[in-house]
């Protein structure tokens, strides 16, 4: 059986997710972040040398980071649902938007946070540069999100698994007001309501209510 290691709040609720969309059966160790630094606990590097989650072990092998992650238990354990074909007409959007929120939408969120937390002044020229580069990013998901029900077109994926927790959980760390952004509020909506990311938050981060608006 699968072992994940979850660092709570964290995008380790990915695989969690992931899982429990197909069905593969998991046993769930969970950390929490120290209540000062809010980084991860020293049990998680005794585990990897970065120390951070999430961490998937199956049978000797031990897996990091969370896209490699969540490939792998498509490939291997999930008879590649929840991922499009090459030959699929959305292939490459299910590319693009596979990679989008660890290449562009997680590290805007994190520049921002990195920035505003550095004391500059308000007028600051870098707060208004990491600042645009959020909400062109944010522009673009809404709009992608307004044209399509999931980022990859019409059907469900990995993308989306992906993509979720930038848009909710990592909200607690970066605050970003969602109003104005329609298809994003949707979209979310239409998540929070798939029963599979409902148990996937209730197992990984009990005692955390979904950030869906």
């Amino acid at each position: 059986m699968l072992k994940i290691h979850h660092l709570g709040r964290s995008q380790s609720e990915r695989v969690v997710w992931l899982c429990e969309e197909l069905g593969v059966p998991y046993e769930l160790r969970r950390y929490r972040r120290d209540a000062v630094t809010r980084l991860s606990p020293p049990e998680l590097a005794a585990l990897h040398p970065l120390g951070a989650a999430p961490l998937l072990e199956d049978g000797a092998l031990l897996l990091a980071e969370s896209a490699a992650i969540v490939e792998y238990i498509i490939v291997k354990h999930g008879s590649g649902r929840l991922r499009l074909d090459p030959d699929h007409p959305d292939y490459a959007a299910y590319l693009y938007w596979f990679h989008f929120s660890n290449g562009n939408l997680q590290p805007a969120l994190l520049r921002l946070m990195t920035v505003s937390r550095a004391g500059l002044p308000a007028a600051h020229p870098a707060l208004a540069s990491v600042q645009m580069r959020l909400d062109r990013v944010m522009q673009l998901v809404d709009a992608r999100l307004r044209e399509a029900p999931y980022f990859a077109g019409r059907e469900f994926t990995a993308a989306d698994i992906m993509s979720v927790f930038s848009l909710t959980t990592m909200r607690l760390f970066q605050p970003v007001d969602l109003r104005p952004y329609p298809g994003i509020l949707a979209y979310l909506q239409r998540i929070g309501e798939r029963p599979a990311y409902r148990r996937a938050i209730a197992e990984s981060d009990p005692d955390l209510v979904p950030m869906l608006d």
